[in-house]
């Protein structure tokens, strides 16, 4: 299963990032958990969130770039659902192995990424990179939608269609993982029958 952690601090007048879920949306084993949505408080369910990633392959991390980092509310969740002895540290092995998608849309081009001492877009990933890999996932070469104020729609259908293919292509190569939740599912069936 695919779980989208997707963190848009203003999802109903989310531009790119809207049409990047509805080009995914109809997917199989496909799991949309929006954190603005679930938790305008930011009074995040520990343990809901961390039961969601349990069952989840591969996680994507899902969101627009703010002041070239991640929205507050995506930051809060990392800092308690990842918690030591579950994601990592003694005994924290819940995430390992599972894999890691950083699926992020930015305002400006590719030029407003060359400013400091690493000017890079890769640099900004380096972040969320690093925590999935302390927490043994696998980490996935990420998804960047640029220039989203000012691209048209064939602009966004494009990158849409690259995002679903991106998710298509992750199933295709892990149809283990595919075809365990389905035999879960029915040898559950079966026990409650």
């Amino acid at each position: 299963m695919i779980l989208i952690i997707y963190a848009h601090p203003y999802p109903r007048h989310s531009h790119a990032n809207k049409h990047l879920l509805q080009e995914i949306k109809d997917l199989p084993d496909v799991k949309i958990r929006s954190l603005y949505d679930l938790y305008p408080d930011f009074s995040i369910d520990i343990k809901a969130e961390q039961q969601a990633m349990e069952e989840a392959d591969l996680v994507v991390f899902q969101h627009p770039l703010q002041w070239y980092g991640l929205p507050p509310l995506l930051k809060l969740w990392i800092d308690k659902v990842l918690e030591h002895g579950w994601a990592y540290g003694h005994d924290g092995d819940a995430l390992k192995g599972k894999g890691c998608l950083w699926a992020v849309t930015t305002g400006g081009n590719e030029q407003h990424f060359q400013l400091g001492s690493y000017p890079d877009f890769a640099a900004l990933a380096q972040p969320i990179e690093a925590t999935a890999l302390y927490c043994g996932m696998k980490w996935q070469p990420y998804f960047a939608l640029h220039n989203t104020f000012t691209c048209n729609e064939v602009t966004l259908k494009a990158g849409g269609e690259a995002y679903r293919q991106r998710l298509l292509d992750w199933q295709a190569a892990h149809p283990a993982s595919s075809a365990s939740a389905e035999q879960a599912q029915s040898l559950e069936g079966e026990a409650n029958g």
